[in-house]
């Protein structure tokens, strides 16, 4: 994971509580009084960015529960990348906060005063003077949240996108409109697509590891491996959730040297009843394969990276969405060494 190098401004009012709290109290994950109806279900884990070193989850009031049951296992799965330009959202503001969790994270700032007695006075006025939350709203308990921004750690650039500090919205009422990335089934199908795994894509090959110039060589992957695996996001205090699905489609097939050809020629391989290419078995040395190569050179004393990349088209469903909403596709490949010898003949 990327080492994230947080710059804090100092003076800054629009610095978020959510990323300044955890470097100025806590040297691991933020913490707060656990909640009711935040406990993670049996075979969920938390989100990355709030998860600490034993792996369970730092208690917050609405931090975003990822269910894997469903995902790839095994030693070589792998995250999917999207095809495109897309990534997902590196930060997105949630509920966070009750008054008195609020209350008992910032006052410890204000004494120690290591903030700066500006920033300091900015925010008594707003979480207690009045300007605009008085008291920290304790007079709402029960009645709402503080959403406060969550950050993606394996995003290095994304920490500071999400500025607004700490923000009150009534349980039942939606975030303010002006607020980007707050939460909903479509960011939470979002940040499930960053948690798909999926199994590795090293092929079988016939001949195996070392093939003849010339020779179609038959390439397929075992199709019990290749089928759909989900991720579930969900927000329990606030009752939304989003499953995000990634089925495979295709395998792509790049031998590694120009002096190759593909079967077929576009090196594009689809996938039929979940399987990937075919076996070669005896008596099919004549035929053409469905899905491999054939090397037209030698590889001399080294040998070819075969690459194989499986193409995963992923949709989402989630709270108040039945249909099936697509996201970009995905794609995991893997490489593999192909030793390709001349073919030896001998005259008598």
């Amino acid at each position: 994971m990327p080492t994230v190098t947080h710059k804090l401004a100092m003076g800054s009012a629009a610095a978020s509580i959510g990323t300044l709290l955890p470097l100025l109290l806590f040297p691991g994950a933020a913490h707060a009084d656990e909640l009711p109806g935040t406990q993670n279900p049996p075979g969920t884990t938390g989100p990355k960015g709030n998860a600490s070193d034993d792996g369970t989850l730092s208690a917050t009031a609405g931090g975003v529960v990822f269910d894997r049951s469903k995902n790839g296992s095994g030693g070589s799965v792998g995250p999917v990348t999207s095809t495109t330009s897309w990534t997902p959202p590196p930060c997105w503001y949630a509920p966070k906060y009750t008054p008195e969790q609020l209350q008992k994270q910032m006052e410890p700032i204000w004494e120690a005063g290591s903030t700066g007695s500006g920033w300091d006075s900015e925010q008594r006025n707003r979480y207690v003077n009045g300007e605009p939350y008085k008291d920290f709203n304790k007079d709402k308990t029960g009645e709402g949240y503080f959403w406060d921004a969550y950050v993606d750690e394996d995003y290095p650039p994304g920490w500071n996108e999400c500025e607004e500090p700490p923000f009150w919205v009534d349980e039942g009422d939606p975030p303010p409109a002006d607020i980007e990335n707050a939460v909903t089934p479509e960011i939470l199908a979002q940040l499930a697509y960053a948690e798909i795994q999926v199994p590795g894509t090293e092929v079988t090959l016939a001949p195996e590891g070392t093939t003849k110039v010339n020779l179609p060589t038959w390439a397929w992957l075992d199709g019990a491996d290749f089928k759909p695996v989900s991720v579930t996001a969900s927000v329990p205090v606030l009752d939304i959730e989003a499953t995000t699905t990634a089925v495979p489609v295709s395998l792509k097939i790049d031998p590694g040297t120009e002096d190759a050809e593909t079967y077929p020629a576009s090196g594009e391989c689809e996938i039929n009843n979940g399987r990937i290419g075919e076996p070669y078995a005896k008596g099919k040395a004549d035929e053409t394969p469905p899905c491999g190569v054939k090397y037209l050179r030698s590889s001399g004393d080294g040998s070819y990276p075969l690459t194989a990349t499986v193409t995963w088209e992923i949709s989402w469903v989630g709270t108040g969405v039945d249909a099936e909403q697509p996201l970009p596709d995905g794609e995991f490949g893997a490489e593999q060494d192909v030793i390709v010898q001349e073919i030896q003949a001998v005259n008598r």
